[in-house]
């Protein structure tokens, strides 16, 4: 009997402890500073950045589309990230909002400690 073929690698897990920044964009200053306050208001992030218009150039429904967007940068924790990905699919409106993460390899003790503390209340 020939050996098996190797199971496909699996996807990264994210580390049970630690910092992420994650991104979202939108399509209005307005619709970011929304996405921004609900998700500070419920303790999902400690800090939301908004930057100003970018342009994004994409692929979607078979058409190359060009549209100015608005970035938004949570400060959050591993620990609430789920929820925080939760709140801003429900609370999006686009189809399939960018939500992305990338974890804070290193960072100010005491900035990492308050996101902590800001992110760990109910």
């Amino acid at each position: 009997m020939p050996p098996s073929p190797p199971s496909p690698p699996s996807p990264p897990s994210l580390p049970s402890f630690g910092h992420l920044t994650v991104l979202t964009t939108t399509d209005s200053a307005e619709k970011a500073e929304e996405l921004a306050r609900g998700v500070i208001e419920a303790r999902l992030a400690a800090c939301a950045q908004i930057s100003a218009p970018v342009t994004s150039v994409y692929r979607w429904r078979s058409a190359i589309e060009t549209a100015q967007e608005w970035q938004v940068l949570f400060k959050t924790t591993v620990e609430r990230y789920d929820a925080l990905e939760a709140h801003l699919k429900a609370a999006h409106d686009y189809d399939t909002p960018e939500i992305i993460a990338t974890p804070v390899v290193r960072g100010s003790a005491e900035y990492l400690a308050w996101v902590t503390e800001e992110t760990g209340r109910a």
